[in-house]
């Protein structure tokens, strides 16, 4: 592996952050100009624009026969979107979470990543698997933004003046018309950065002894999640956080059903899934989606101490996969300890808390 490998892996990576932040950024002063609350943003405007790296390196990786990095990309990003970016968030600040969330988003999300370890049990995603994706896709954003017509004028006010926008009139023409150049531009720096990114991921993944399935669930996974990364922090430490946690639930809704439905598209055969992919990576993945429910339950927010469970987690789940490909001894007590004790004491520890959280809720409802 060259030091020109290297150079076009990290070349690749910036355009691709760079062509994120360009779209994300084009497309919120749009978005904001027509008055859409902050929680339909993160779900919609932003977590589609952070995703749109995902997007180019997963469409790229499927023309070119690299189905493992075109599915782990996926997967590892939003195991990486939970467990990383929700838990730095919450050591930053704790979230406060939408109830919305909890009662539409999250299971959505559950429900989409169970569809898809259902539709990888034949070891494919084909075509018509691809179909129903991204139909699910259309039908969630349309169903979302009719919701958030149902929002009140002032919050949307609001939240249009906080992106310099007074009224819900919309921009100026020459603002608008620049907003779409940038948007496109945007695109175009995704498009050639997401190229450079798998091409040298593949070489890295020859050259490092490592299967190509490997490098998309985590070099790839985390390097495409970086505007996620980005975005959610910088509107943690702003306060809204509401855009935070949207942003990570719209985002791993438009991994599975959009990203993952045009990559099976646009291959001719569809996407091969691999047997520990199906096994274990997509199980975890359904998981962490899954652990999102309870936790946000627990009285509507992730606390401080809750982010660094999920980035403990993480860095077990990272752990794992580096012990499994490179066949270390440690790999077996490592399971077994995960296995046995922090999973169980992680679960107690969340049933309990909402136990705590379902009483209290019981109590005021019964009142004094």
């Amino acid at each position: 592996m060259g030091t020109d490998t290297v150079l076009f892996f990290v070349l690749g990576l910036a355009l691709v952050v760079a062509g994120a932040e360009a779209l994300v950024r084009g497309a919120s002063r749009l978005a904001a100009a027509l008055g859409i609350s902050p929680l339909l943003i993160g779900l919609t405007v932003v977590a589609y624009g952070t995703s749109t790296p995902e997007l180019a390196v997963s469409v790229q990786a499927g023309l070119r026969g690299q189905a493992d990095i075109a599915v782990g990309n996926i997967v590892g990003s939003n195991v990486f979107n939970v467990l990383f970016i929700l838990g730095a968030c919450a050591l930053v600040r704790p979230l406060v979470v939408a109830p919305q969330l909890v009662r539409r988003d999250v299971p959505l999300m559950i429900g989409a990543s169970v569809l898809l370890l259902a539709l990888a049990l034949d070891g494919r995603v084909g075509r018509l698997d691809g179909v129903v994706l991204v139909a699910g896709m259309v039908a969630y954003t349309v169903f979302a933004v009719r919701q958030s017509k149902r929002e009140t004028l002032a919050t949307r006010v609001e939240y249009a003046r906080e992106h310099g926008a007074t009224t819900l009139a919309p921009r100026a023409r020459g603002g608008t018309v620049a907003q779409v150049v940038l948007v496109l531009a945007g695109l175009a720096l995704l498009v050639l950065g997401a190229r450079w990114l798998v091409n040298s991921a593949v070489v890295m993944a020859a050259a490092l002894g490592v299967s190509e399935m490997i490098v998309g669930l985590t070099i790839v996974a985390a390097g495409t999640s970086l505007p996620e990364v980005a975005t959610s922090v910088v509107a943690t430490v702003r306060g809204e956080r509401d855009i935070a946690v949207g942003n990570v639930v719209g985002s791993n809704l438009y991994n599975i059903l959009a990203i993952l439905g045009v990559s099976s598209l646009v291959t001719p055969d569809g996407l091969v899934v691999a047997p520990a992919m199906i096994n274990f990576d997509i199980p975890v993945m359904v998981a962490v989606a899954a652990a999102c429910l309870p936790i946000f339950f627990t009285g509507h927010r992730v606390a401080r101490w809750e982010g660094a469970l999920f980035l403990a987690y993480y860095v077990a789940y990272t752990t794992y996969l580096v012990l499994a490909a490179t066949r270390h001894d440690a790999l077996a007590p490592f399971s077994a300890a995960v296995l046995w004790f922090a999973l169980p004491l992680t679960a107690v520890t969340v049933a309990v808390l909402a136990t705590r959280a379902a009483r209290g809720t019981a109590a005021s409802r019964r009142g004094p």
